[in-house]
Formats: structure tokens, C-alpha cells, sequence
């Protein structure tokens, strides 16, 4: 959410950056705030002076009766008796007013940064840069599904009759070999000096609508019947949530922190569920990594969290690219978001593995989390990014230490996590 200072003072900044990211039915939002806004201030003020006269007639009304004018007095305490019914009145049309602007803030986007490069979706992100040489070996590897299953670490015929299309079981060096990686990566922030927590894995409404926009919600959260609770899509949601309401110390911050969860999602859109392989599901495992700073420091550590998920992938022997996401491509609460693809030899091209965001005060905004320094009291800075996201990067790691004899190499950092153990079928 924005702040209203500049639908205030800059309406066409705000419409501009609507058009940038393809919403113009939205345009209409920001005329509509403006008005809403100049008759909020003018009720408030309204209501402000009427509060302060009731106040001066009220001490008014004591001099009166101590002095002996009782019927002065009496006179006096009917007016102001009338203030209070007019105040009351000022005030239920205020809150209304209130709630009205915020509902048309909530879905008005955030102001994308300047280096955005503007497109209408994904097709036109821009790769921005490689990292490691992809190979295609002579060999044909085959579907990731059919790998895995041979190695007997894949049963999607169970989980149908279980649970239904989109879930799954991994079973014996598979399932290791993701535990190992989610470990692995776990370590790997612990050692760039980000503080490890598992969070809730269900949070409610309010947090939600603070952490994302209504549209990301009604295509990802699963909610539970009956109760204000969602499965978290990403524990970004919740670590972010951590912080509602609260005014952190200043010299607290950077705070960085690195959550494990399982993440579910209803993948609603045109991709759909994937039927025999893992790469698109309804539940995965994650590893991720947020911060919270000052708004001055947000632009560094942006580009030191996407780095960090190139540098795991690199570690674990895996090629991959980093995309710049164009404004057509970012979601509403979204300042500036870097996708990172790993590549896949099968494919002979690069598929998402994970993806960086820096979002401004815009979820600080919505949740209320704030810092106060010298110059004041003031919304902090969040961002997020994905370390690890489990069935995404197993496939990428399978891919590409993949051998022709249908073995899976296991690359050396996960070794120690696979009790010393250097290929997974031999």
C-alpha cells in the first residue's frame, strides 16, 4: 500500500505507474482516493474543531455554576449536548470514509522502481545474467518424473488415491536427497549470519491481505472451513506477519532471518498442476530468507539475496540465470523482483527454481511495523527471497548430475548430509 501522501501530491506519478504495469481499469482508483481523502480531512476537521469547542464550553459550563449563573450554564450544557450528538455523526462518517479509501488503496499497485525495465508479462523479463556453462550431454536424460521413479524414490499413483493430482510421495535416497538440500541450504544462510526459525505454518486473514495482494491470494492460500486461518504459500507470509503492529528498534535492524516450512498452493491459472512430474504441486518444502531494514538499505540487500540463491546453485553444481522481472510481471506490493532459473539439459533451457523481491514499505504499511530513529517514528523496509524451493530444485539437481548409466551424482556439499554417500543408484 502507498503512501496516501502522494495520491496527495502527485496523482499523475500514481497513474503513470499504472499504466507501466497494465492495469488502467485501475486508473480510476486514484481520482476516487483524492476525493474520498479531501472529504475525509474536511469531516476530520470538522469533527477536530467541534471536539475542542465542546471541550472550551464544557469548562465553560463549571465557571458558570461556580459563579451562580446556573441558567447560563444550563443554556450552555444543551448546546453543547448538540456537539455531542454532530460529533458522534462526524465520527461514523469518518471511519466510513476511512474504510472506503483504504479498500481502493489496498488493490491501487506499489511504485515500481525506475530501473524496472516496463513489459506486459513474463515473456518480456529480461535475463540479466548467466552463471556457470549450461551442457547437454550426448545422452538422452529422460523426464525427471521417470528418473526418480526408476530410482523408486517417486509414487504418484498413491498419493492420487490419497490426496488427489498434485501431491506425491518421495521415498528412500530421493527423500533424503531433498531433506539433504533443504539442510544444505538451512546451513548456507546460518552461515551468511541470517537467524533460523521455523514459523506457524497457518496464519490469519490480516495477516494475508498485510503480506499480499487480493489477487495472489484467491489464486494461491488454501483456507480452513469455519476459521480465520490460510496454509502458508510461502513462510515469508508468516515471518513477515511476525512483526504486525509491532515498532521495532532501530538499532535492531537489519533484522534477517531464514525460515523452514511446507508450503501449499492451489496453483490456480493457465499453468496448471502437473500431472506425472513434481515441478508444479500443491505442496513442496522451502527454505527461505526475509529482511527487514532501513528503506535507505533495501536497493544492497536486494542484490545480496538473489546472489546468495545464485551461489547455492552454483555450489550444488547447478548452471543458472537471473531475469529482471518487467512491471507487467510484478505483483501489486512488488518495488522491483529478480527470478532465478536453473538450467535444465533436458529442456535446453531455463526453468524459475526461485524468485527475489524488494517491496518497499508496502507490506510494512498494511501490517503496521515501524521503527523509530532521530528523525521520528517511520514504516520499515521488507524483503524476501527464495533460498530452496524443494521439488523445483530437485529436478535441477537431478538433471544436471544426471549420468548415462541412470545414475545421480550427488554433488559435494550434500555428501555430508547423504552420509558420505556420492551417487544415488549405483
Amino acid at each position: 500500500m502507498i503512501d496516501i501522501k502522494l495520491i496527495r501530491e502527485n496523482k499523475d506519478l500514481v497513474k503513470e505507474n499504472i499504466k507501466k504495469k497494465f492495469q488502467d481499469q485501475k486508473l480510476p482508483l486514484v481520482d476516487e482516493v483524492y476525493d474520498l481523502d479531501l472529504e475525509f480531512r474536511k469531516v476530520k476537521q470538522e469533527g477536530d474543531e467541534l471536539r475542542s469547542l465542546k471541550n472550551t464550553k464544557s469548562s465553560e459550563i463549571g465557571n458558570l455554576m461556580r459563579e451562580g449563573k446556573k441558567d447560563e450554564a444550563l443554556k450552555i450544557k444543551e448546546e453543547v449536548a448538540g456537539y455531542g450528538t454532530k460529533i458522534d455523526e462526524l465520527g461514523k462518517k469518518e471511519e466510513e470514509l476511512s474504510l472506503e479509501i483504504k479498500k481502493r488503496m489496498m488493490v491501487i499497485p506499489n511504485i515500481i522502481d525506475d530501473s524496472v525495465p516496463v513489459g506486459k508479462d513474463d515473456s518480456e523479463n529480461v535475463e540479466i545474467e548467466k552463471f556457470g556453462d549450461p551442457f547437454v550431454p550426448e545422452y538422452e536424460i529422460p523426464y525427471h518424473a521417470d528418473i526418480i521413479e526408476k530410482l523408486n524414490g517417486l509414487d504418484k499413483v498413491s498419493s492420487g488415491r490419497t490426496s488427489g493430482n498434485g501431491f506425491y510421495y518421495l521415498m528412500g535416497d530421493i527423500a533424503r536427497l531433498s531433506s539433504a538440500m533443504l539442510s544444505y541450504a538451512r546451513d548456507f544462510m546460518i552461515d551468511k549470519g541470517f537467524t533460523y526459525c521455523i514459523p506457524p505454518f497457518m496464519i490469519r486473514s490480516d495477516v494475508v491481505t498485510g503480506v499480499m495482494s487480493f489477487d495472489e491470494m484467491d489464486a494461491m492460500m488454501y483456507k480452513s472451513e469455519g476459521e480465520d486461518l490460510y496454509l502458508i504459500g510461502t513462510s515469508e507470509h508468516s515471518m513477515i506477519g511476525k512483526f504486525k503492529d509491532q515498532i521495532v528498534k532501530e538499532s535492531d535492524l537489519p533484522i534477517t532471518m531464514t525460515s523452514y516450512s511446507p508450503c501449499f498452493r492451489k496453483e490456480v491459472g493457465a499453468h496448471g498442476i502437473e500431472e506425472r512430474g513434481i515441478y508444479r504441486v500443491h505442496q513442496f518444502e522451502k527454505q527461505e530468507m526475509i529482511v527487514l531494514c532501513k528503506p535507505e538499505e533495501a536497493m544492497d540487500w536486494y542484490n545480496k539475496m538473489w546472489s546468495y540463491t545464485v551461489e547455492l546453485f552454483r555450489n550444488m553444481d547447478i548452471p543458472v540465470r537471473t531475469l529482471e522481472c518487467c512491471s507487467g510481471d510484478l505483483a501489486d506490493l512488488k518495488v522491483k523482483s529478480c527470478d532465478v532459473e536453473a538450467w535444465s539439459p533436458r529442456q535446453k533451457k531455463y526453468l524459475e527454481v526461485g524468485s527475489g523481491s524488494t517491496l518497499g514499505d508496502a507490506q510494512a504499511r498494511r501490517l503496521g511495523i515501524r521503527t523509530k530513529g532521530e528523525n521520528g517514528t517511520y514504516y520499515v523496509s521488507t524483503l524476501n527471497n527464495t533460498v530452496l524451493a524443494s521439488t523445483r530444485a530437485l529436478i535441477a539437481l537431478i538433471e544436471n548430475n544426471y549420468n548415462e548409466d541412470g545414475t545421480v551424482n550427488i554433488p559435494k556439499v550434500l555428501q555430508p548430509y547423504m552420509g558420505g554417500k556420492e551417487k544415488i543408484g549405483d
